[in-house]
This record gives structure tokens, C-alpha cells and sequence, in this order.
């Protein structure tokens, strides 16, 4: 019950096909892939979208099977409670984490702000001072003129 010798196994290279390439740098594996997409010029590449970011479950709007706390808690009772805390404790961290994020982001749009402002306002000074050199040229200019004038 052995293969046919004729059938080429996976150590065999196919007609028409290269040897198995194993990559074992990640230029070697971009050159592959780039070879890859460039066989066939004309075929779409799929870019992938954006994954939107994981956020919690929110929290339940109606909890049905509350156990008093006396008496009647089953052993399996306080899984049911460890997974509920784990998940609340979990919804508070992102909650948190959503926070921070949006103070660094405000932070960082007032420093962009800040450094357009600076920027403008240096801008604004070296034109300034442009101004300044190109009217004192324009101004001896016109005194020279005026004193050949009165030369002649």
C-alpha cells in the first residue's frame, strides 16, 4: 500500500514550479511576497480595513437571578458573582484606559496648536523684518536717484 514512485512527493519540485522557498530573514519573506503579488499584475489586492477596537459589554439592565445574601447560595454562586466582578472590574480598566487616551489626545491637538502659533508668529517676524530691509534698499535707491538729479 505504498504511493506510486511516480508522483512527486513534497520534497519533489512540480513541473513549471520553483522548490519550496522557506524565507529566514523578514527580507526574505517580503521579497517572497512581493514576487508573489508581481506574478499577476492585474489582480486586486486586498486591503484590509481597519479593526475597530474591543470594548466591553455593557453592564446588565435588569440582573434576574440575584441570591440573597442569608442563605440558598449554591456552590456554583460564586463563579456566577467572580465572572460578573472580573467583567465590571474589566468595563471600569477600559473605561479608565478611554479617558486617558482622550486627555493625551487633547493634550497633544493644544501642543500642535501651540507650535502653529509659535511658528506663525516667527513667520510673521522675519516677514516683518523682509519688509523692513527690502523698503531701506528701496528707500537709498530712490535717494541715489534724487542725488544724481540734483548732480546734474
Amino acid at each position: 500500500n505504498m504511493a506510486a514512485p511516480s508522483a512527486p512527493g513534497p520534497s519533489q519540485p512540480r513541473e513549471g514550479l520553483p522548490a519550496l522557498f522557506i524565507p529566514r530573514t523578514a527580507a526574505e519573506e517580503q521579497r517572497v511576497r512581493l514576487e508573489r503579488l508581481m506574478r499577476n499584475p492585474e489582480k486586486t489586492v486586498p486591503i484590509p480595513e481597519k479593526l475597530n477596537e474591543w470594548a466591553p459589554r455593557p453592564p446588565p439592565e435588569f440582573v434576574r437571578d440575584v441570591m440573597g445574601s442569608s442563605a440558598g447560595a449554591g456552590s456554583g454562586e460564586f463563579h456566577v458573582y467572580r465572572h460578573l466582578r472580573r467583567r465590571e472590574y474589566q468595563r471600569q480598566d477600559f473605561m479608565d484606559a478611554m479617558a486617558e487616551k482622550q486627555k493625551l489626545d487633547e493634550e497633544f491637538q493644544k501642543k500642535l496648536e501651540r507650535n502653529k502659533m509659535i511658528a506663525e508668529e516667527q513667520t510673521a517676524k522675519r516677514r516683518r523684518k523682509r519688509q523692513k530691509l527690502k523698503e531701506k534698499k528701496l528707500q537709498a535707491k530712490k535717494n541715489k536717484l534724487e542725488q544724481k538729479k540734483q548732480e546734474k
